[in-house]
């Protein structure tokens, strides 16, 4: 349960190694195939009893309004996934008209765009043209009303990229799991077994393996697995993925190992090699590398046998062989413009070196694998990967997902698609640092580009210095305009909430950003809360950063975020709605002008920042 637009690249990552290796492995999305066979006519018939049987005084205005319109919608609901796929583009005339859909409350969000009675709610995100981006954000809106339906007569906690995040996030007891685990299946839960079953059936594996990033993949992937062992308790079933690594590094939780085998930490490529040799009976279980498993006492061990891991240009070239590439879905439910890549278009996720260069960032869990081991390949490593991605998928376009790209590896790819005549567009993350000059912005447009985003977190230079970035406010405006003038979007990741952050920071903060959208160095941003890892350097000495934590709760399950208690006593969630609210007009270019107190619901003091401090800052050099 990620992203409906384009696959999570950790299987296509893992089937390319392991077939490099000479095993035979196969990959399927069965997050992609839940959605669309409960969005389809016979899902939507069982949606429909599923809401019927509900006793009346249970049954939403939603639902109720699901229940009126069914015609409408069962007869719509496939020709709108069509168009959501590109498989029926003239289809979105007859969305765009606003008379094909039906339409329930979440398009009433769009009244509030027009000014007077007869205006076209859109006009300001499309214009008279934008017809197919237009249809594609009514389309998602329309799904969205789907998925509350469901929600409202199925299952609370559905979502489409985050499915019972609550049952798994920071969770350190496995009991809201396991009740959920054990409680009857629902038509959601029925629906995701039958297809685990169905994949079964189709590829007969040996070992399963579930790639779980998120927790809001958890649940999805754990019902998966109760199917998986009651049709074939013979079968391996192994988890892993981003939330093991963040959340499970400390696992004591004997029952996770009721529904899998083994649970594997990290980079998945050694450990995955040491556990097939373990299933073949040519490695003991005491020489598992970075893997826990359910002893005979019924405890959980953690067994690592020191080995290397396998270096990052020898991981070899991912895969989608498998993937139903056709059938994502282009959704387009933000207007933001750097969101939009995340849900619109089908990107092939590609890394450009593993870990991050910097690993400095106090905020960052810089301790773990996933940041602290950097390594890089050379620039015909990547190219050569990026040439066979092309001619498998027949698609050009690619989103580096590093946690920060460095500058000496992007020029040195850059130069080598341009030498190559490779024509992609691509996308990614970097630090806004100052080895990106003009000239290196603009060799990076040249070799297909189009957009960036970069932490500014807090945009004040004494937090900054605190987070141990690495930058300050007037670097990050030279860099950022210097990507600007070169045709790239930009996007700005901002953080507030930030340890002893004051009312005067928060205040400055939004400053500096209006001044930067005002100076064309950013197109898009958004902002954050805080949240405080125990992997992090201010969750591993908070002492240092002024505050103090609160104690985790008991439990052998998920251990990530960790309160804490700032002295300051700001009160951030007040300040973070009106900061919100800002950055959504600064985008479209509204009020820009306007004294940035303006969009405080409460008394805020008078920023410090000059006003002219980031064109004076572009006029610089260094």
């Amino acid at each position: 349960m990620t992203q409906l637009n384009t696959p999570y690249p950790s299987t296509a990552y893992l089937t390319g190694f392991l077939r490099a290796r000479g095993v035979s492995a196969a990959q399927d999305d069965l997050a992609l195939k839940l959605v669309l066979r409960l969005l389809s006519r016979p899902g939507l018939q069982r949606l429909r009893e599923a809401a019927e049987a509900l006793p009346a005084k249970k049954r939403t205005q939603r639902v109720a309004a699901f229940l009126e319109r069914f015609d409408d919608y069962a007869g719509t609901v496939e020709r709108a996934i069509r168009f959501l796929q590109g498989r029926d583009a003239t289809l979105a005339h007859r969305i765009a008209a606003r008379g094909f859909l039906p339409e329930g409350p979440r398009f009433q969000a769009l009244e509030v765009y027009g000014d007077a009675e007869g205006d076209d709610p859109l006009a300001w995100a499309f214009g008279a043209l934008g017809l197919n981006d237009r249809a594609k954000h009514l389309a998602t809106l329309y799904l969205d009303d789907l998925a509350d339906v469901l929600r409202e007569a199925v299952d609370g906690r559905f979502e489409f990229v985050r499915y019972a995040e609550s049952l798994a996030a920071a969770q350190a007891s496995f009991d809201p799991l396991a009740d959920a685990l054990a409680a009857p299946p629902n038509l959601i839960d029925q629906t995701l077994q039958a297809l685990a079953l169905e994949a079964l059936e189709a590829h007969r594996p040996d070992v399963v393996l579930l790639s779980v990033p998120f927790p809001g993949s958890v649940y999805g992937a754990l019902r998966i697995a109760q199917a998986v062992k009651a049709a074939r308790p013979d079968v391996a079933v192994v988890l892993g993925g981003g939330f093991v690594n963040t959340e499970l590094r400390e696992l004591k939780e004997p029952r996770v190992f009721d529904h899998v085998d083994f649970v594997t930490l990290d980079a998945g490529e050694r450990p995955l090699l040491a556990l097939l040799e373990h299933l073949q009976g040519k490695r003991s279980r005491q020489r598992l590398v970075r893997t826990y498993v359910r002893d005979a006492e019924g405890l959980v061990r953690y067994v690592n046998f020191p080995e290397p891991d396998v270096p990052f240009a020898d991981v070899g070239t991912p895969t989608w062989d498998g993937l139903p590439l056709g059938d994502y879905l282009s959704l387009l439910d933000m207007l933001n413009p750097m969101h939009r890549l995340w849900s619109d278009g089908r990107w092939n996720k590609l890394t450009v070196a593993q870990g991050c260069y910097w690993k400095k960032c106090s905020f960052c869990d810089v301790s773990l694998d996933y940041i602290a081991r950097y390594e890089g390949a050379e620039a015909s490593v990547l190219a050569d990967r990026i040439e066979a991605i092309v001619a498998e998928t027949g698609q050009t376009g690619f989103h580096f997902v590093d946690e920060a790209a460095p500058p000496k590896a992007l020029k040195a790819l850059a130069t080598e698609l341009l030498r190559r005549d490779l024509r992609i567009s691509w996308w990614g993350n970097v630090r806004f640092e100052k080895t990106f000059t003009p000239d290196l912005c603009e060799l990076l447009a040249e070799s297909g580009c189009i957009a960036i985003s970069g932490g500014l977190e807090v945009a004040s230079d004494r937090l900054l210095k605190l987070m141990n970035k690495g930058v300050s406010v007037a670097q990050v405006a030279r860099v950022t305009r210097a990507f600007a003038e070169s045709g790239v979007m930009v996007h700005a990741y901002l953080m507030y909430g930030f340890p002893t952050q004051t009312v005067q920071d928060t205040v400055d903060a939004l400053e500096y950003v209006r001044q930067l959208f005002e100076a064309g160095c950013i197109h898009s941003g958004f902002f954050h809360r805080f949240a405080c890892t125990v992997h992090s350097p201010v969750g591993l000495d908070p002492a240092a950063f002024g505050i103090r934590l609160k104690p985790l709760p008991e439990g052998g399950f998920a251990r990530n975020d960790v309160g804490f208690i700032d002295p300051t006593g700001t009160d951030h969630n007040a300040l973070g709605r009106a900061l919100k609210k800002a950055i959504y007009n600064f985008m479209h270019g509204n009020l820009l002008e306007a004294d940035v107190r303006s969009w405080f619901d409460v008394r805020v003091p008078r920023p410090t920042v000059p006003k002219g401090f980031i064109q004076r800052a572009l006029e610089q050099r260094g």
